[in-house]
């Protein structure tokens, strides 16, 4: 694993996460991102097209992009996991920290719109 390459992509804004239809065709999508210990993690919808992506096949793409999902970097094989309510309330609380004000409403926003079991979080681990 490249450990500047997790460095990098833990201290970005945003993260591009590219997962695969069943039929293979690529769809990315930006998310916010955190470092945790060697991983990453996201956080999503739990009922998302991403997820259930994800589900199906768990090899994606990882890189930096801006906010619209403009790649603004390379893009990295990874292998996403989608994570149990424990861990998803960790990657909430290290985003929380990360995005200040604008995370912690994010966050709010979400569990009085879906509840706590509305979201879920994403471990994404970078090939190595």
């Amino acid at each position: 694993m490249d450990k500047t390459a997790l460095e990098r992509l833990g201290a970005g804004k945003y993260l591009l996460v590219t997962s695969y239809r069943k039929n293979g065709t690529p769809v990315s999508t930006p998310v916010w991102v955190v470092r945790d210990g060697d991983t990453l993690g996201v956080w999503t919808v739990a009922d998302s097209w991403k997820v259930k992506r994800i589900r199906n096949r768990a090899d994606v793409l990882v890189g930096p992009c801006d906010a619209r999902g403009n790649p603004t970097g390379e893009q990295f094989p990874a292998t996403a996991e989608i994570c149990d309510q424990d861990v998803t309330e960790h990657y909430r609380e290290l985003l929380a920290r990360k995005y200040g004000v604008i995370g912690r409403l994010s966050l709010l926003g979400s569990r009085l719109r879906r509840g706590k079991k509305g979201t879920v979080g994403i471990r994404v681990s970078l090939e190595p």
